[in-house]
Order: C-alpha cells, then structure tokens, then sequence
C-alpha cells in the first residue's frame, strides 16, 4: 500500500497558476491613450467632439473638459457591439494653452437572448395543452466587455483630432483678424482742396492801369 501510495504521490501533476489580469498592467510613459495638442483644452475637446459626430458617433456627454459618444455595429445576425468612447482634456503648463487628450474607448458585446412565451389552455379530455405565443420577448444580453488596447486604432482617432484641430484654429485665427480690423479706427477723410487762385479775380496793377489808360500805344 505504501508502494502505491508512493507511485500516486509521483503521479501527481501541478497545474501552473495563471496570472492575473492585473499583471499585465506596466503603467508605461508610452503609451498612447494620451496625446499632446497645441491647443486649450476646450478646443481640443471641441476638436475630438468633431472627430466623433464625423464617423456616426452619438455624443452622449459634453463639457468644456469632457466629450463621451457611442456607436453600434451588428457584425454578425444575432451578435451586436457597442463602442463607447470617453475624452478628458487637461491643461499642462502655467499658460494653458496646451493641452493632453486621455482617451479610452470601450468595448461592450452582446448577444440576442431569446425567451418564447406560451399560454395554456385547459381542455376536458386532453387536460392542459402549452400552446407557443408568436410574441416573445428578445432581450440583449452584455456576455463580453473589454477595454480597446493602445495601439493604431487610438492613433487614427488622434490624427483626426489634429485635422480638426487646425482647422478649427485657424477660423478662430480669421475671425480674429476680422475682429480687430474692425475695432481699428479708420481715417477721417480728407476735406476738399480751396478753389484754385486762378478763379479769384486778380487785383488790377499798374501795368494793367496804364494799359488801360485813354491813348496809351505800344512803342
């Protein structure tokens, strides 16, 4: 029995721990679900909420310093995902004109739950009878969620923000130009020449006088 005991013990096999989630978290500085913009942060938040509505999205919460939009997709008959993104703007510096972008977007599956309804009936001789409704009840189940990983599907969406950015700036940059060149004074205009001397009649002189004179001839 010992012998058997023995050859069990040897038998035995160690199943390895797997590791947690949490352990793949690195918490490194380059990452990319943040991105510099040359901007205040409610342009930058105003730059990301163009860059959301520019490609279905429904902007669900708006604020100077925050923008979360979703949209859905049906991939496959009974199978549909929602993304939900979320922007955080945030100033750097003492001057605020630049700002950092946090974005994340979520990643929500769900799957078509079917429940038919029936009723029953009571009948005498064949006693109760389930007879299936045509309505039922189809609800939407969550079975997955999931945290979109850095990588180039942020890089797209930081790049659209950029292209939105800069045009968004320089309409500003416009219509300050405009703005200024009308609070600048203009000049008054300028008042009439005097007649010319010309069309003042001349006092006579005494060449003219002589001139003028009874018998006066040219020698």
């Amino acid at each position: 029995m010992l012998a058997v005991a023995g050859g069990l013990a040897g038998c035995e096999t160690v199943i390895p721990r797997k590791t947690s989630v949490y352990q793949n978290e690195q918490f490194k500085s380059d990452e990319t679900f943040s991105r510099l913009f040359d901007a205040e942060p409610d342009d930058t938040c105003e730059a990301a909420r163009r860059a959301l509505l520019s490609q279905g999205y429904v902007i669900n919460t708006l604020k100077p310093d925050l923008v979360n939009g979703s949209k859905r997709f049906q991939p496959e008959g009974e199978v549909h995902v929602e993304i939900s993104f979320t922007v955080v703007c945030t100033p750097e510096g003492r001057s605020g004109k630049v700002s950092t972008a946090y974005v994340s977007a979520m990643q929500d599956r769900y799957a078509l739950k079917k429940s038919a309804n029936s009723a029953s009936l009571g009948l005498p001789a064949l006693g109760s009878l389930s007879i299936p409704l045509s309505a039922s009840d189809d609800s939407l189940v969550k079975v997955a969620s999931e945290t979109i990983p850095a990588g180039q599907f942020y890089d797209r969406f930081f790049t659209l923000m950029h292209r939105y950015l800069r045009e968004s700036v320089g309409d500003s940059r416009q219509q300050q130009r405009a703005t200024t060149a009308a609070l600048v004074p203009q000049p008054l205009p300028t008042p009439p020449l005097p007649a010319a001397a010309a069309s003042v009649p001349a006092a006579a002189g005494p060449a003219a006088t002589a001139a003028s004179a009874p018998g006066a001839t040219d020698h």
